[in-house]
């Protein structure tokens, strides 16, 4: 088991009708819950974090908190770069020993996106890391820090792109966005579905915290085999905490870490079994 590769997780995902939950982190608590219950679950998993998040967690303390995570897990376990913006982040991401890199060109012109998807390709390849790329605009952004408008994948140009890159999974816009939904998504499945018959590779779901189970399990049928859960994560971990402070059953730092620790797994849990991976690490 252990530290995996993304790619293979996906291409199980593909053959076995389920996603695998990417789960974003921010420090060592976060990790311990998430594979604590990707352990009990018998779940394969992603721990992720994105370049905009360094700030508050320098990938040189992280990073290497991730891998070693990975390494001593029970079950399949991929270490992920989510959002990369620069070649200088991929590059240390990848010299730590992180399994895959996602490289965000998004906000670029189709042809510039893949020109760039294809440099990181070939950043990863000496590492046997696999890649991810988007197209189309996910809404909102991954800190919460900007509004940015959502944009749906266009089928026609989701199969040029993946076929000039040869991506190893690909992140569509369709009606999801990150952080909380202001209403309820109404996600474009219709568009999923084209994608999904156009092009071969695993689908990527970014904006998944808010998204109903049973849009979900739609999803997961439906083309996505990768789904990032970032903000519900944080806010199970504050939840948790404010609960245990409130109930008194803090009373020191091992508390805290603990509580956290708690927060992180319950929410993990929770997903893992709307994603259908629960025993497919077995």
């Amino acid at each position: 088991m252990s530290l995996a590769n993304m790619k293979d997780l996906l291409l199980d995902a593909q053959k076995g009708g389920y996603a695998v939950g990417s789960f974003s982190i921010a420090n060592m608590e976060m990790i311990l819950g998430v594979i604590k219950a990707a352990e009990e679950t018998k779940s394969p998993i992603i721990l992720q974090i994105a370049e905009v998040r360094l700030n508050h967690s320098p990938l040189h303390i992280i990073g290497p908190t991730m891998i070693a995570a990975a390494k001593n897990a029970k079950v399949p376990v991929a270490v992920h770069l989510d959002h990369g913006t620069t070649l200088e982040c991929i590059k240390q991401a990848l010299e730590i020993g992180f399994t895959s890199v996602m490289f965000d060109g998004s906000h670029l012109d189709v042809e510039e996106n893949i020109a760039m998807t294809k440099k990181v390709i070939e950043m990863a390849k000496p590492y046997g890391a696999a890649v991810e790329a988007e197209i189309g605009c996910v809404g909102g952004s991954e800190d919460g820090s900007v509004d940015i408008a959502m944009r749906c994948t266009s089928p026609e140009q989701a199969k040029h792109f993946y076929d000039e890159t040869k991506v190893d999974a690909l992140a569509i816009a369709i009606g999801n966005a990150h952080g909380f939904y202001k209403e309820a998504p109404e996600l474009r499945f219709d568009i999923l579905e084209k994608v999904r018959d156009a092009v071969e590779v695993p689908l990527v779901l970014h904006g998944g915290t808010g998204i109903e189970p049973e849009d979900f399990i739609r999803c997961h049928q439906s083309g996505i085999k990768k789904i990032n859960i970032a903000t519900a994560t944080f806010a199970s971990v504050e939840k948790q905490v404010r609960s245990d402070y409130a109930d008194g059953k803090i009373g020191g730092y091992y508390d805290l870490h603990q509580s956290e620790i708690q927060g992180a797994y319950n929410n993990a849990k929770t997903h893992m079994e709307i994603f259908y991976s629960v025993g497919k690490a077995e």
